[in-house]
């Protein structure tokens, strides 16, 4: 049996306005020099305890961030598919709502 491939936004561009673009950009330089700034730190044979802090606040920033772009999605492509007719986006949109938990 061949599976079907259920069309949705991941084949498409996403436009988003500058603003937006913008925030989204700028938490990831955040993190990205919060990265570095981890690096750095196990370089320097920093206290262990400091270090699961700063990896802590990473990954809480990029769960915010993927909150982000996930009502994003919904708002946007979810709903347009939706009114396309393509009801088999919300399972998609389920399963990606497993995978950012």
């Amino acid at each position: 049996m061949q599976e079907q491939q259920t069309p949705c936004c991941r084949h498409k561009h996403t436009p988003r306005d500058e603003q937006t673009k913008k925030n989204l950009v700028n938490r990831l330089s955040r993190m990205i020099g919060q990265l570095g700034g981890i690096k750095k730190m196990v370089e320097e044979d920093r206290y262990c305890g400091d270090i699961l802090m700063q990896i802590a606040a990473v990954e809480s920033a990029l769960q915010a961030l993927g909150y982000i772009v996930l009502q994003d999605h919904m708002e946007s492509c979810v709903v347009e598919e939706i009114q396309k007719g393509n009801t088999a986006i919300v399972d998609e949109a389920i399963e990606l709502v497993k995978r950012l938990k």
